[in-house]
């Protein structure tokens, strides 16, 4: 159920919006000030895990939702049914294409941390809807930060940029890496990224980049490669597949868990200094690899079931992402600790038993 903020929550003291530093209007029942934090992309993988974050840690969290049809909420349904968080989760209506209602919300919910998380982010598909891409990930980024700069607050905000960027430059990939971006998306994201740089620089605001590089999780939508992977090797398991096709199979990547890279966002705003961060593993694993792994985990070869399809491949393709996560390590105090071999046995353990459920007609819908 959607919760607007109220009339109370949305001005400050004297009808003035609230600063940054100031106190707020929002009280922990003992009295100490809550903390107000706006998601954009809140029912997707990274969303919801960083509301899961911000709710654990005491924070009153506002999400802006697309009105659908149907819904695709249940990455944050069970934040609903919880009584310790259902009272601090405020679901909005609202787009990155529309900056008047993003400047309007902006002015309600007055947040401390505003995280830019929502796109169109599957890197083949931007390929088809090119135009779309670039509207939603790129100039959705100016239109928040515009929101922002127009509302008068000092919200600190993180753009969550990509890997992607880095597109042909050779690894390992850090913050002084050039961009060379291979896609619709890749390009949208370098665009959103430098706009954030921009607003740091010509307003003051404190804006920070969060390049991530890979990174999954049992909430992975099913059309990524890696969730691709494991929900096939549930299925050949569970006997109701008989073979995956997939496309370019020596494609590397480096992939960690997504739980973990919500963490960095959060620090990345805790910090004195707004900057830039790559957040990786600094581990280097091809597709191919990644199928053995998902594959061995269920006691089956890879080999008897994988295929490949040109059809799969992308136009232009982007060969090996290597992180280097040294600054986040050293400015951070970041690190991450599931490596790429677990994260492919906790997903393909949660998909067998994701399969498992609906075979026998009671799935949870929850990740």
């Amino acid at each position: 159920m959607l919760r607007p903020a109220s009339a109370r929550e949305a001005v400050g003291i004297g009808g003035a919006r609230l600063r940054w530093r100031a106190t707020t209007q929002a009280y922990r029942p003992e009295g100490r000030p809550l903390r107000r934090a706006l998601i954009t992309g809140i029912t997707g993988q990274d969303g919801s895990y960083l509301a899961e974050l911000l709710l654990g840690k005491g924070y009153e969290v506002h999400g802006i939702v697309r009105r659908s049809s149907s819904f695709n909420r249940h990455h944050i349904d069970h934040l609903h049914e919880r009584a310790e968080t259902a009272e601090r989760l405020h679901l909005h209506y609202g787009d990155l294409g529309d900056g008047v209602g993003l400047t309007n919300l902006v002015r309600s919910i007055t947040p401390h941390e505003v995280y830019n998380l929502a796109a169109q982010s599957h890197v083949a598909v931007s390929f088809e809807i090119p135009d779309y891409t670039g509207d939603v990930t790129g100039l959705g980024a100016i239109r928040l930060l515009e929101a922002l700069r127009a509302a008068g607050t000092d919200a600190r905000y993180y753009q969550a940029s990509s890997s992607e960027m880095y597109g042909n430059t050779p690894p390992p990939q850090d913050e002084t890496t050039i961009f060379h971006p291979r896609s619709p998306y890749a390009a949208a994201k370098v665009y959103a990224h430098h706009c954030s740089v921009n607003y740091r620089e010509a307003y003051g605001m404190f804006t920070c980049n969060g390049i991530l590089f890979n990174h999954e999780s049992p909430r992975r939508g099913e059309n990524f490669v890696t969730r691709k992977i494991t929900r096939a090797v549930a299925r050949i398991k569970a006997g109701v597949q008989s073979e995956l096709v997939l496309g370019n199979l020596d494609a590397r990547r480096d992939w960690g868990y997504a739980p973990e890279y919500v963490e960095a966002m959060w620090r990345m705003l805790q910090h004195d200094d707004p900057g830039d961060y790559v957040v990786a593993t600094g581990d280097s694993y091809s597709v191919r690899d990644f199928c053995e792994l998902a594959f061995a985990h269920a006691g089956l070869d890879w080999s008897d079931h994988v295929k490949t399809d040109v059809r799969y491949e992308r136009p232009s393709e982007v060969p090996d992402l290597i992180g280097d996560p040294s600054k986040a390590a050293r400015v951070l105090g970041w690190e991450p600790s599931v490596r790429t071999p677990a994260l492919a046995a906790i997903m393909v353990d949660s998909d067998i038993q994701k399969v498992d459920e609906e075979l026998h007609g009671r799935s949870s819908g929850r990740a």
